[in-house]
């Protein structure tokens, strides 16, 4: 489960990334959005909370878009009404209510951290995972309705060995820092790449986990850990 994002809109970290990966377009966006917020903290739309959207999500290398963190969703009037399937992840590829989304609507998200639970003894454990250096970048799966609204979900991957000390039944589907990757992703190719990323899900940048009281706050209850990028 992929359940917090955050990024802080003012990392230079953010833009070079962005350069670096030949989305050097919508840097402008980027740069106007760190002018209304230091942090952006997005949550899934439980509660059909239609207004928990994620902002800046990149659909091509110059436009983003806004959407709601909840896949599940329909037009009414000129917003949406978000359906009772928990849909703010996208895992089980295979099955044909993703079949399309994720050949043909494949979007980014640029985050700085993400956070991830599991089940201890003591309840919930949550765990802040913040890229050591730069920043991050997620795949995602977006619907467009007729009204110009959008919906989303985090695209998640089974279990590695290495992550799952921090959640155990999936990953982020983690994207590496890579011009061509990135072309393949959002061009919606069938890309021999993309599917081998699909499979093998990895970590691309070295991780800081911290065992935190809230993601938000990210009051740490434990020393942090280095979680290190995949080697293979």
């Amino acid at each position: 489960m992929c359940g917090f994002i955050q990024r802080e809109t003012r990392s230079p970290a953010v833009l070079e990334l962005l350069e670096e990966v030949g989305l050097g377009e919508t840097i402008p966006l980027f740069k106007d959005e760190a002018q209304h917020s230091d942090v952006l903290n997005f949550y899934p739309a439980f509660g059909k909370a239609v207004d928990k959207r994620i902002t800046n999500l990149i659909v091509d290398s110059k436009r983003t878009i806004n959407a709601t963190w909840w896949f599940d969703a329909s037009p009414v009037g000129d917003t949406l009404a978000l359906g009772d399937r928990t849909t703010f992840n996208a895992r089980n590829l295979d099955s044909p209510y993703w079949h399309k989304a994720i050949s043909k609507r494949r979007g980014i998200i640029v985050a700085t951290a993400v956070g991830e639970s599991n089940s201890s003894a003591n309840g919930k454990s949550q765990y802040l995972m913040r890229a050591t250096s730069g920043a991050m970048l997620l795949g995602v799966v977006y619907r467009m309705f007729s009204n110009g609204c959008f919906s989303c979900a985090v695209v998640t991957r089974p279990p590695r060995p290495d992550f799952s000390q921090y959640h155990e039944k999936s990953i982020p589907c983690f994207l590496p820092h890579n011009k061509a990757f990135i072309n393949a992703w959002l061009g919606n190719e069938d890309h021999g790449a993309v599917d081998e990323l699909l499979s093998n899900p990895k970590i691309y940048c070295d991780l800081e986990v911290t065992k935190v009281k809230t993601f938000k706050s990210g009051e740490p209850l434990a020393p942090t850990a280095i979680l290190p990028a995949s080697t293979r």
